[in-house]
């Protein structure tokens, strides 16, 4: 899963695992930060793409593609973090800095990555065709998603994640899913199978943002870790939690369960940085022997 970034600019050249200084910044070539549990960079399509910030300080403006970047610190060392859209065609993107009255642009190169389809059939026809009524709840959760996806702290965020819960991933990020032979949206997060009632944990430190009972997601609880990266849990068969509750890592939120749209008990685990899901592997630590693709 290694992903290469590319400096585009005449005067500079890069060789793949070096970092090359960028007027007080850097851009990182390697796929992971240190050993355990760190972003791992992936320059494709539901990936993310990571900036090593040589001579960061607060007020320092930085996006990506438009976007704002999520600030953290590891190791005594400051990085942006960018997620890359599932639907991102292969190309260049910036990495935008402002700092003082001074802007610099970094570009990046985004390669093509294919994702595999996946068929489940729902006994519950109404969660994959949704009656009049259903359509008026869909449409008013919509709004605390939206609200939730987006929501924004100035907080640094600990990127030191953790599994929320062991299991066999059932399904990886990025799907096309067809639920009864009807198309539906890609899949935009892990779902870990485990038994029912299953204690699930708070991946890393945050804040509850909201926590409630959806018609797809079924039980759901949203953390907010700050600068936009935001964590959920779904399909819970108990919520433990309530907004404004801070939680540290490994702190029990809830439990696995088969709430909402599901073929079965398992927790899904979704991460986004500033509104855009992405893949959450990378962030999770590689050593959980458990967790395995069925």
């Amino acid at each position: 899963m290694l992903g290469y970034l590319i400096i585009t600019t005449a005067t500079m050249a890069f060789k793949p695992h070096k970092t090359t200084a960028l007027i007080g910044f850097t851009i990182m070539m390697t796929a992971s930060l240190a050993s355990v549990a760190a972003p791992e960079q992936a320059l494709v399509p539901g990936g993310i793409a990571i900036m090593d910030l040589e001579s960061y300080k607060p007020g320092t403006h930085i996006t990506f593609d438009g976007r704002k970047t999520t600030i953290f610190k590891q190791d005594e060392a400051w990085y942006a973090l960018a997620a890359i859209p599932l639907n991102a065609k292969p190309g260049t993107y910036d990495f935008k800095i402002q700092q003082d009255e001074s802007t610099r642009v970094s570009k990046v190169e985004v390669r093509d990555k294919k994702y595999q389809e996946q068929r489940l059939t729902i006994k519950n026809k109404r969660k994959v065709n949704p009656n009049e009524q259903d359509m008026q709840r869909i449409t008013s959760e919509r709004v605390l998603k939206r609200a939730a996806k987006n929501h924004w702290s100035d907080t640094y965020p600990d990127v030191d994640f953790i599994w929320p819960v062991s299991g066999e991933i059932s399904s990886i990020y990025g799907l096309r899913r067809f639920f009864n032979e009807q198309e539906r949206n890609p899949h935009n997060g892990l779902d870990i199978v485990a038994p029912e009632g299953t204690d699930v944990r708070a991946a890393t430190d945050g804040t509850v943002i909201e926590a409630g009972d959806f018609f797809f997601s079924g039980n759901m609880v949203y953390i907010d870790h700050g600068q936009g990266l935001i964590s959920l849990y779904a399909h819970l068969s108990r919520i433990d939690v309530k907004p404004g509750d801070v939680l540290r890592r490994g702190e029990i939120l809830g439990a696995v369960g088969q709430t909402g749209r599901v073929t079965g008990a398992h927790l899904h685990f979704a991460v986004m940085s500033n509104g855009v899901l992405f893949d959450p592997i990378y962030l999770l630590p590689k050593q959980q022997p458990t967790a395995q693709l069925q």
